[in-house]
């Protein structure tokens, strides 16, 4: 490899003690900066996600927000372009638009959360250089149909690029990145930070036309991503059973946890997900809501200040621990049970459940307590069983 002594380096080596990332045989020569092309890691990308890519249509950023900058500062003129947006949408477009000086065209979706085709093709103009669809949503965790995507990418009515912010992929059916090598003008954006759990080591990917690619790639930053940060990913890459395994996991507990919000009197709409995030709405008092649960110790994501989202909060699906501690404390409660009322048949449903084995106690002939059922809340095995079975039972009852 020669004698380096051009990079001002420390030849010596790290100064540091081993760790379980820092090995003390320092394989990953930590003395000498980067390669800043990443082809090792690249190929394992674009081999993951398949669709004929080839590592000269993959940049890799610190995290996506570092290639929304990009296209930004690359394609648009400060104070004279703009992008388009449909919120509810992620917050880092207006970050970065207003970082560079860059008008924002806002079509917001409709209430239901879906792309209006029309109405942003109407709003486009000659200085819409970027247009970003975030698909799954975020706050909406909806996928948008590949062929509203497509619409959008085949229009003569709008030329620029077409930017689809793809975070939650992994948790929905489908991609845009198969629409890269179709249409010259779309960006794919991806992360390591939601389905592959390594959101500590800020890496995303870029997945475009080989010219829009290294446009970015002449733009960044010369060592955006360090050795560390890239053995993490590389290993990732070559643990793909691991990945499926835990997607699965937070698949079912999706499916429990908006089952068990569906169950809550108080919780008028738990929207479908395609994320790993559930967005409900409370009847009212959403902000206190998510108030009262942060300073006990459950952190939420209050989005009741957006769009179509008025007295909804956003939750991730967690562990199946955490998502019990969290449903047993959004009714609120300061003692170490829970009150809780159901449309109707509480006392059958204290029966029955009586009888297989799970013992709360009905509540419905107090006053104020109409269809009440009270359960202490106990281990976190018991309480993910108790909830399993409300649910359950409660259907049964109710056909």
């Amino acid at each position: 490899r020669g004698i380096l002594l051009d990079a001002n380096e420390n030849a010596l080596g790290p100064t540091s003690v081993p760790t379980s990332c820092l090995p003390d045989d320092n394989s990953m020569v930590l003395e000498r900066y980067p390669c800043p092309y990443q082809i090792p890691l690249k190929t394992l990308y674009s081999n993951y996600r398949g669709c004929g890519l080839q590592p000269s249509n993959i940049f890799v950023g610190v995290g996506s927000d570092e290639a929304i900058d990009l296209l930004m500062r690359i394609f648009c003129i400060p104070g004279v372009d703009t992008i388009l947006t449909t919120p509810p949408t992620y917050g880092m477009y207006k970050v970065c638009a207003a970082v560079n000086d860059v008008r924002i065209l806002v079509v917001p979706l409709s209430p239901e959360f879906d792309l209006r085709i029309p109405e942003m093709l109407d709003a486009v103009e000659e200085s819409t250089k970027l247009l970003f669809i975030c698909s799954p949503g975020n706050p909406t965790a909806k996928a948008i149909p590949l062929k509203d995507v497509e619409t959008i990418c085949s229009s003569n009515r709008y030329n620029g690029i077409v930017v689809v912010d793809e975070a939650y992929v992994d948790f929905s059916d489908g991609s845009a990145v198969e629409l890269v090598n179709k249409y010259e003008n779309v960006v794919v954006l991806q992360t390591l930070s939601k389905a592959f759990g390594l959101a500590g080591i800020r890496m995303g990917f870029a997945i475009g036309n080989p010219d829009i690619i290294q446009l970015m790639n002449n733009v960044k930053a010369p060592y955006n991503i360090n050795k560390l940060s890239s053995d993490v990913a590389i290993n990732a890459l070559r643990n793909i059973p691991t990945l499926k395994t835990n997607i699965a996991i937070l698949l079912k507990e999706r499916e429990v946890l908006s089952a068990k919000l569906n169950a809550l009197e108080f919780v008028t709409r738990v929207y479908p997900s395609d994320a790993n995030f559930v967005l409900f709405r409370v009847e009212k008092l959403a902000q206190e809501l998510y108030v009262t649960m942060a300073n006990r110790g459950i952190v939420t994501r209050f989005r009741g200040n957006e769009i179509h989202c008025e007295e909804c909060l956003r939750v991730t699906v967690g562990t199946p621990e955490e998502n019990v501690k969290f449903v047993t404390r959004v009714y609120p409660s300061d003692a170490n049970f829970v009150l809780f009322r159901v449309e109707k048949l509480a006392q059958e449903l204290y029966v029955t459940m009586a009888n297989r084995g799970i013992v709360t106690r009905f509540r419905g002939n107090e006053i104020h307590c109409k269809e009440c059922i009270r359960v202490t809340v106990g281990t976190p095995e018991e309480n993910v069983k108790f909830l399993g079975m409300l649910v359950d039972t409660y259907e049964e009852l109710s056909r």
